[in-house]
């Protein structure tokens, strides 16, 4: 195995802000290109020292980015016949020791290379096993002895936490790491793990019973007691590192985590432990689960073993025995669990015992698979002399259109709210006697289990709910149709319409890059930002307001605010604000309007521009049309995301860009106004189709 870090084509050509097709040219055209050091004919592999002096000798490069080569070095400690992940697992003791005893390293970074080698594993080792006890430094293996590229790596990652800070630069090999696997590995969203912690409330204990990277025990306050299990001990180890990280530097040591590897269903690594919360979202569609080994296990509720192709079944069970009395446990399950018939005898015995409170069904896009609408699953394990038997049945997958791959279109603010109002109402009537919530027709709706109980037991809540009425009736309709009219009149109005056009004259202006303009100054660039937003504001969370991807998209004001603790970068007038999901989404920052002061969330890129060099509303509008979006695009997962540094933009003079940037503004304000008519116009579309199918309405 190569000592050295290698780069593939698609690498090189994020480094050079290009397309892939670029560094074919170059390797074509340039009898000097590096030569392949490894790889396939196909896809092949170059040292990315060689690539690096090259591109900095044709001026295609002006530094290499930090990130990018940690990441490279990373990589090059991957040994190809184990788990990918495991150099992860190292970087993360080390980032843990710049988050909780950075005075340590200050110490051993001005040793010889010869010392360090054998001192700081001894540090990392005697960290390991203060802050996160002797199972979790077991769990680790951390190597006794660094070689020189292990050595290279901590020097480069204390220069990337020096910059983005322990945490965040944890975070960024994560990331990293999750997109270079997608097959393999599909984190919950933070979002979607916020929902499953906001629903457990307050617990004091919580258990994960597939952990994977510890997403769903990562949206829990840290002063509760954390456990979790994984199939596979690197992804155990770099959940306990990533909860770890997220802990603050002085809370006290030793952690309350517990993460532990093993075969859950097979091997449970927590016998007996009763917590307050179980979250979970288990494998799907799982056939070799353990059936035939489990037939007398203690888990299954009334003694009815799973069937073998209900392996969900079989962890809600799990889970739920894992809950001590009156214990949660929240799930995310494909909706076939709620109807397939070969799981109805166990949904009808988590009816009778009350243990299933709640069955909520999401958009589609809320965790993977994203294109799939899975269902939350509540239950409460059963105390002696509860007799409550209600479940609440929640769709709250309407009035949240899924984007492309279904993720980056819906309104997590909104979301929430929708769930946890009806939640809370629901519990608080459980545990207290309370008046039930009203039903709501076409989201939620409260049922007698024994309602519920019939030859399918089919759990599906938009069969049970009531459908939606429109608010107002007839004088409500009657609104909707005058101010639509309204709209479409103002539509085409002169003030309202789109801008006049001509042919263009004249030949095609030469391009510049994104990256290019970066470099030269014209421009500043800011990509993601400080990670997930701390909370809601509706939840009571205060805070600087953050702007997600989700409320650029959809045009509004920022719905989720950041922990007052972080100093964010926040944006200013001139700014131009750019989803990182290829969504061809720019908008520019107007002084005292919603986006102005603002700090940058995730999946965002936030330009600067000189406006003597670079026009704002042109830079907007360039980024906004197709053919910039489509040539700038990157699928390397299931999801288009925009490399914004590829992007390309026409070599114009200022004032040709002004005059272009006023009409791409008229295009931007009338492309708002004809959405808002087409709201108005698909809210009046449904009503009328409600009320003439529910027979509240007649043809006149």
């Amino acid at each position: 195995m190569s000592d050295r870090p290698e780069v593939t084509a698609v690498e090189i050509a994020r480094l050079a802000g290009v397309g892939r097709a670029a560094v074919s040219n170059w390797r074509r055209r340039h009898p000097d290109f590096p030569r392949p050091a490894g790889g396939t004919d196909s896809s092949p592999t170059f040292r990315l020292d060689q690539v690096e002096q090259w591109l900095r000798a044709q001026g295609k490069l002006a530094e290499l980015p930090l990130l990018e080569r940690t990441w490279q070095q990373l990589e090059s400690l991957r040994d190809p016949a184990g788990p990918p992940a495991a150099p992860l697992v190292g970087a993360g003791a080390f980032l843990l020791l710049l988050h909780r005893e950075a005075a340590t390293w200050a110490t051993l970074a001005a040793e010889s290379d010869t010392r360090l080698a054998t001192a700081l594993p001894r540090a990392l080792g005697g960290l390991a096993d203060r802050v996160l006890g002797p199972a979790g430094a077991a769990l680790l293996a951390l190597p006794g002895l660094l070689g020189s590229t292990d050595l290279d790596l901590a020097r480069l990652l204390a220069a990337l936490a020096h910059q983005h800070g322990p945490v965040a630069a944890y975070e960024q090999l994560l990331t990293r790491h999750a997109e270079a696997n997608s097959r393999q590995l599909s984190p919950t969203p933070p979002e979607a793990a916020a929902l499953l912690a906001a629903v457990a409330g307050h617990p004091g204990s919580v258990l994960d019973p597939a952990c994977g990277l510890g997403g769903l025990l990562l949206a829990v306050p840290p002063t509760a007691v954390r456990h979790g299990q994984d199939l596979d001990p690197v992804l155990a180890a770099l959940a306990l590192l990533r909860l770890a990280l997220h802990t603050p530097a002085d809370h006290p040591a030793p952690l309350a985590l517990d993460l532990r590897p093993g075969d859950t269903l097979r091997a449970d690594a927590h016998p007996g432990l009763a917590v307050d919360a179980v979250l979970c979202q288990p494998p799907y569609n799982e056939r070799d689960w353990g059936h035939d080994e489990l037939q007398y296990d203690s888990r299954w509720l009334g003694g009815q073993v799973p069937p073998r192709g209900e392996s969900e079944l079989a962890w809600v069970l799990h889970c739920l025995a894992h809950a001590g009395p009156g214990g949660l446990a929240a799930l995310l399950l494909p909706p076939t669990v709620a109807s397939r018939r070969s799981g109805r005898r166990i949904r009808a015995e988590l009816l009778r015992s009350g243990a299933l409170r709640a069955v909520i069904a999401l958009p589609a896009g809320a965790a993977p698979p994203y294109g799939v609408p899975l269902h939350l699953w509540v239950l409460r394990r059963p105390q002696p002399g509860d007799d409550f038997r209600q479940v609440l049945l929640v769709d709250a997958s309407g009035g949240h259109p899924a984007g492309e791959g279904g993720r980056d279109r819906i309104n997590w603010p909104d979301l929430h709210r929708t769930v946890l109002d009806a939640w809370r109402t629901f519990d608080a009537a459980a545990r207290s006697g309370e008046p039930l919530p009203p039903d709501r027709a076409g989201v939620h709706r409260a049922v007698a289990a024994i309602d519920l109980l019939d030859d399918e037991t089919d759990l599906s809540p938009a069969r049970h709910l009531p459908p939606p009425v429109l608010s107002g009736g007839l004088d409500g309709l009657s609104h909707l149709r005058n101010r639509f009219a309204e709209l479409l009149a103002d539509l085409g109005g002169p003030a309202a319409g789109p801008p006049g056009v001509g042919a263009a004259a004249g030949e095609s202006a030469p391009t510049v890059t994104v990256g290019e303009l970066v470099r030269a100054g014209a421009l500043e660039l800011y990509s993601s930002g400080p990670g997930g937003p701390a909370g809601n504001p509706a939840d009571g969370a205060s805070g600087v307001p953050v702007l997600t991807d989700q409320d650029l998209i959809a045009g509004t004001a920022p719905t989720a605010v950041l922990d007052p603790a972080e100093t964010p970068l926040t944006t200013r007038p001139g700014d131009v604000l750019v989803s990182a999901l290829g969504a061809s989404v720019a908008r520019v920052v107007q002084a005292g309007g919603p986006l102005d002061g603002v700090a940058l969330g995730r999946q965002l890129h936030l330009l600067r521009p000189n406006p003597e060099l670079l026009d704002p509303e042109f830079l907007a509008g360039q980024l906004r049309s197709t053919g910039v979006a489509r040539r700038a695009a990157s699928h390397a997962s299931t999801t288009t995301r925009l490399d914004i540094r590829r992007a390309e933009l026409p070599r114009l003079p200022i004032d040709r860009q002004r005059a272009l940037g006023t009409a791409f503004q008229r295009v931007a304000a009338f492309e708002e106004a004809l959405q808002q008519a087409a709201a108005v116009g698909r809210s009046l579309a449904q009503g009328l189709t409600d009320g003439l199918a529910a027979g509240t309405l007649a043809e006149s």
